[in-house]
């Protein structure tokens, strides 16, 4: 008899609670905005997106062909312009709401950091107060996406909890901290009633990596257009320890969260759901904390070549020690990393690898990681993957 775990129906996985339910996804053009979108898709959702056009050429969202997909439900606009947001939220009536649109790179923070501060804090606002003015007919779970950057970094050693101090040396990692403050206030002032139609928790995730991330200056982009050009790998902070996991953990945790926060499987969780309107940390395992120098040579593994420390000791500041702590998420939520550094690194380099031999295959595969991630987290016993 064989010991394999069959394949879950992706619909039925979440308490089937995603099915036929009207969500809607800000920064879904983006990396982790199309990966979220893909996988509401496959759980049966009816989502809208709001974002402005893909950051990048590529980009995930173009090869995963979601533009037709979402049919008019794809939305082009921008979450800095308060009517946009307004006419989107009223006209949609969502009943879930994931907010990852941001300016979400450090290095551009430093050039542009009146547009980071307006997108990651008034892009905020606009989504919570669209929310709050349509609250009397919109029984809504909201989870806004902010970075585990967003605290104050200390440098130590210690994983940050969900109560540390927000913070933030650049205008990227501050403009999140602010942002955590908006949505502390909102939650207090607006959306804290025990009646409240309107529950809102924010996620703070670790480095997330995955396949089809082509922005500038993150190190998995930068090491596959390298290899893929048979250049050298420029690596600037090689002794960087930073939380590397792959996009499927977050999302598996932002997913669960709003079901948690809707109230509407009860008996999958062992809190009220009140409980859950609040901040999670959801990071990688311990054994994740890796260097940047530990990632460029796990990749070299699955696809040959070479790199140099390009480090420059004026370049402008990052932080060199970060890591989460996530007992809360594994305690209140039952949720817990499931893919290795190893298997993270593999199954990242594969899609790069599998989808510039044959690009028609993007949406194939990922769904298939998607479905392998799934069936890796049912074994593990994760109630989010159970059916």
């Amino acid at each position: 008899m064989s010991n394999t775990v069959p394949a879950p129906a992706l619909s039925d996985i979440f308490g089937g609670l995603y099915a036929g339910k009207r969500v809607l996804v800000t920064g879904h053009t983006g990396f982790k905005g199309a990966w979220l979108t893909e996988w509401l898709l496959a759980l049966g959702a009816e989502v809208t997106g709001l974002s402005l056009p893909p950051p990048t050429n590529p980009a995930l969202f173009d090869q995963l062909g979601l533009a037709a997909r979402l049919g008019t439900r794809h939305r082009i606009g921008d979450i800095r312009d308060q009517a946009v947001v307004d006419r989107v939220i009223g006209g949609t009536q969502p009943e879930f709401v994931f907010h990852l649109a941001a300016q979400p790179l450090v290095r551009l923070s430093y050039c542009e950091p009146v547009n980071t501060y307006a997108t990651n804090i008034m892009g905020t606002v606009h989504v919570l107060d669209a929310i709050r003015r349509h609250a009397a007919s919109l029984p809504c779970a909201i989870v806004a996406v902010t970075t585990d950057k967003c605290y104050e970094n200390k440098e130590w050693l210690h994983a940050y909890r969900e109560e540390d101090p927000m913070g933030g040396h650049d205008p990227y990692s501050s403009s999140k901290g602010a942002a955590e403050l908006i949505i502390h206030a909102y939650r207090r002032s607006f959306f804290s009633a025990p009646d409240s139609p309107v529950r809102l928790a924010s996620a703070r995730a670790g480095n997330v990596i995955g396949g089809g991330d082509w922005a500038r200056d993150r190190i998995v982009p930068d090491c596959v257009r390298a290899l893929a050009s048979g250049e050298t790998i420029p690596v600037r902070n090689k002794t960087a320890t930073r939380p590397w996991q792959h996009v499927l953990e977050p999302l598996s945790g932002y997913l669960w969260l709003a079901a948690a926060l809707s109230g509407l499987r009860p008996a999958r969780f062992p809190f009220p759901a009140a409980v859950y309107a609040g901040a999670f940390n959801f990071g990688p395992a311990l054994a994740s904390n890796r260097t940047v120098a530990d990632l460029v040579r796990e990749i070299l593994k699955h696809w040959p070549g070479r790199w140099s420390d390009q480090s420059k000791p004026d370049a402008p500041h990052e932080a060199t020690l970060l890591n989460l702590a996530t007992d809360k998420a594994h305690h209140l939520l039952r949720w817990s990393p499931v893919w290795s550094f190893e298997e993270t690194i593999g199954q990242t380099i594969a899609w790069y690898g599998t989808t510039a031999a044959n690009p028609a295959t993007a949406s194939a595969l990922t769904t298939r990681q998607i479905t392998a991630y799934t069936i890796a987290a049912k074994t593990a016993g994760f109630p989010w993957a159970a059916v």
